[in-house]
């Protein structure tokens, strides 16, 4: 009875005005799991391994679903995890150090979003990657520009962002005519061999990216601070509705990438090693428009992603220093970091398909930068109170940080131990 109590209870919290006025944060950080780094790892995945991966793409979501609620949760207990991260740590030199390795792990994040857009930039328009790379630094200032008075515009601009990635990939499954049955086994049958462990740890870090991890907490306490939304046990709720509903949505999109991939180049016998090899295969197989769709879902979420990481990037300066910059100057600040390696790439001829996945296992080995302690924290009542973390909630927490830790030290002992080479 208390159940049917509890989901009626849910069913008419959707009428209530305040709950669309709360949501919009999980659609931000949802963007950071269907960004350029997933279509890396989602592609390479799908076109060498068929479906073989899938169940990594749906534990992943799964596992960013949880941490995404402990990050909100900590948002409406009234912390960001970095000024949680900076009061706990204490000493200078170590809070320099993890401000140092939060970077690092934007860094990484903003190095696959900036590619995702000058390959997207050349795809569509012709621009010679070169000349895109300085095109892609001034990426998103005009929307940062038009609504930084008005932050709810910038969330309701995501909602165009992830239509149009959503719309682009329901339209690619609808062409490439995937085997459902091989979508549904491959879905539950674990697989994983020395060859694709690689590919995998790259979904996880994809997905699981640490600076969403930061920034969704930042995100929460700032909207509980600018408006009532009533107890905290009800904006508990309301999260708990924005962050299913926007990461379910991220977690199909970022299933639909491989699922298009492995039906449309692996049953090809096509071994795609680089984006726009992709989007030349896409023409013969399924015509121009299907290509063209394929890019412009490329560059809307490279976009989208590079809002979501200069706001995780403010998230982590604000906290760890106390130091504040308009985001525009962070934005070209990260940009220009950033485009020294990707000038040396393209120069050298590096393929940007391969950096982006590499960029990826790089944010896999650093997801328990923000994770560990995030668990520590929603775990603590005298920090959470009425919010602090159920029992089961904190196990199934420990598991998945356990798997994730277990997916990176089998990678590294393939690549130390096995000579497998990255």
């Amino acid at each position: 009875m208390a159940f049917f109590q509890k989901f009626f209870d849910y069913f008419r919290i959707f009428s209530d005005r305040k709950l669309l006025a709360f949501m919009g944060s999980g659609l931000i950080v949802s963007v950071a799991y269907m960004d350029p780094g997933n279509w890396g790892t989602d592609i390479s995945g799908g076109a060498s391994f068929n479906y073989d991966l899938l169940w990594v793409v749906w534990l992943a979501s799964g596992m960013a679903m949880l941490f995404q609620y402990l990050s909100g949760k900590l948002g409406i207990a009234g912390y960001s995890l970095p000024e949680l991260v900076k009061e706990k740590l204490k000493k200078k030199w170590m809070v320099l150090l993890y401000w140092i390795l939060a970077e690092i792990a934007i860094l990484a994040t903003d190095l696959a979003e900036f590619l995702g857009i000058v390959v997207a930039l050349n795809l569509l328009f012709g621009i010679p990657l070169l000349f895109g790379a300085f095109v892609a630094v001034a990426d998103v200032l005009i929307i940062l520009l038009l609504t930084q008075k008005k932050f709810r515009a910038l969330e309701q601009s995501f909602i165009i962002f992830v239509s149009v990635i959503g719309i682009g990939y329901i339209y690619e499954l609808f062409i490439t005519k995937p085997d459902i049955s091989s979508v549904v086994l491959h879905s539950v049958k674990p697989i994983l061999t020395k060859e694709s462990a690689l590919i995998a740890v790259g979904i996880i870090g994809a997905t699981v990216m640490p600076h969403a991890l930061f920034v969704h907490s930042w995100l929460i306490k700032n909207k509980i601070i600018s408006a009532n939304f009533g107890s905290r046990l009800k904006a508990l709720k309301y999260h708990l509705i924005d962050n299913v509903a926007s990461l379910t949505i991220a977690g199909f999109i970022n299933a639909a990438i491989m699922i298009m991939s492995a039906a449309a180049f692996y049953n090809s016998g096509i071994k795609v090693a680089t984006l726009d090899q992709a989007y030349t295969t896409l023409i013969p197989l399924f015509g121009n428009f299907a290509a063209i769709v394929f890019a412009l879902a490329l560059l809307s979420a490279g976009i989208s992603s590079s809002v979501t990481g200069t706001l995780a990037g403010q998230s982590v300066m604000d906290g760890l220093t106390g130091f504040r910059i308009p985001l525009w100057i962070r934005r070209v600040i990260t940009r220009l970091i950033n485009l020294i390696p990707v000038m040396v790439a393209i120069l050298l001829g590096i393929e940007p398909l391969r950096i982006l996945i590499l960029s990826q296992v790089a944010l896999s080995l650093l997801i328990p930068l923000p994770l560990i302690p995030l668990i520590i924290y929603t775990s603590n009542k005298k920090i959470m109170k009425e919010l602090v973390n159920k029992k089961i909630t904190t196990v199934f927490a420990v598991i998945f940080t356990a798997l994730i830790l277990g997916f990176n030290g089998y990678l590294l002992y393939q690549v130390i131990f096995q000579g497998v080479g990255i």
